[in-house]
């Protein structure tokens, strides 16, 4: 394991009227080897979503088994299934192959060019032709520096707003300028699909006559940050779980008021609290513990953590109210969808009476289902996760 990593992300529209998206993104993850396929499939609905799924899955499953783009593009043609109006078996594809975070190869087919991003600008690589089962597939290779970011895009986003407020739809360089107008260092993968796919849904005027995807992958440092919630089922075994969880390199979350008590009493610090200020209602305030980056109240905090986190791993509706608050669970999501790469969680067994309370906001007996519920989504999100108990 080197010190980057890639961050991954992909955001679809469906046509309007459509439950199903044509598009398929299949991403296959990593320490050494990242895959991402973006496929289109022919028309919409039903029988494009049938043959993006199968075009995705089919190479990113040959691929990350080291088998050739021309054994895939045989395997594709061979497997997809005939269009009796049209006489052809057609999903169109892009694949991103990134090995050991330092080298990238770049396929494509029929598909919108992707755009690659170097130090915030666009950066334009060339690439070569090959003729496989009379398709044109073209193939490019790059080196990789830190925080290169490429952005897959299926043709419903370059078609945004053809024939109303574009006459020949959102353009590819003007699609290029949009990026590079918006982007910031920060922004993780997922957050550049939502925001490309906003502004798609806004040039469709809320109607998307078609399906539009985006997929986005980004050369990241890794960034390690470690969460500490609940004290240990045995007392004795404080200490321990205390020197663990503040050994670990990166950034240091405490949640819980009896876990912040004992992070405080290990550091030899005062646990200050201030006068309280509800940036949130609903968040209970947060403190503050010299030599630690964050303190939180526990399991109502936690919860809405994972609220947001599930919305993340959909289409990310909620960025602006974890990205901009202030609020302790706005804080704890920002340190971990946006800052972290890899994230430990210390969780204390003991149990907390408050925690049975039937009222609370989750579904779950105590703090272990809500942080096996987060472990899953942050994986989903292409973090490397490890949780210990005590």
């Amino acid at each position: 394991m080197n010190k980057f990593c890639t961050d991954t992300g992909f955001v679809s529209l469906n046509k309007k009227g459509e439950h199903l998206c044509g598009d398929h993104v299949e991403i296959i993850s990593g320490d050494e080897l990242t895959i991402a396929v973006l496929a289109d499939g022919l028309g919409s609905g039903v029988k494009a979503n049938i043959l993006s799924t199968l075009t995705a899955k089919i190479i990113s499953t040959m691929m990350a088994n080291s088998m050739s783009i021309e054994d895939c593009v045989s395997a594709i043609a061979a497997t997809l299934p005939i269009c009796k109006v049209r006489q052809i078996a057609y999903s169109t594809f892009t694949i991103i192959c990134i090995r050991n975070n330092i080298d990238a190869e770049i396929i494509h087919y029929d598909n919108p060019q992707v755009i690659f991003l170097r130090g915030g600008k666009y950066y334009h690589y060339s690439n070569t032709s090959e003729i496989m089962e009379n398709k044109v597939i073209y193939k490019s290779r790059l080196k990789l520096r830190e925080d290169d970011t490429f952005i897959a895009i299926s043709d419903g986003v370059t078609h945004a707003g053809i024939g109303n407020v574009l006459n020949f739809g959102w353009q590819r360089e003007n699609v290029v300028k949009f990026m590079e107008d918006i982007y910031e260092k920060d922004l993780t993968a997922k957050t550049i699909c939502s925001i490309l796919l906003n502004k798609c849904y806004s040039l469709y005027g809320g109607e998307p006559g078609d399906d539009a995807t985006v997929c986005t992958l980004k050369i990241r440092r890794r960034q390690p940050v470690n969460l500490l919630i609940g004290p240990p089922s045995v007392p004795g075994d404080a200490h321990k779980m205390m020197s663990l969880f503040f050994s670990k390199e990166g950034k240091h979350i405490v949640c819980g008021g009896t876990t912040s008590d004992l992070a405080a009493r290990h550091l030899g610090k005062n646990l200050v609290t201030g006068i309280p200020r509800y940036f949130d209602p609903q968040i209970p305030p947060a403190a503050a513990i010299e030599g630690v980056d964050l303190v939180t109240e526990g399991v109502i905090t936690m919860s809405r953590v994972l609220e947001y986190a599930k919305d993340y791993v959909l289409n990310n509706e909620n960025f602006a109210h974890w990205n901009y608050g202030k609020d302790g669970a706005s804080q704890i999501a920002r340190l971990l969808f946006t800052d972290a790469t890899d994230i430990n969680f210390y969780v204390g067994r003991a149990i907390n009476p408050a925690h049975q309370n039937p009222n609370l906001p989750i579904g779950f007996s105590i703090k272990m289902r809500l942080i096996d519920e987060l472990a899953s989504c942050l994986k989903q999100m292409g973090k490397q996760i490890k949780v210990s108990y005590f």
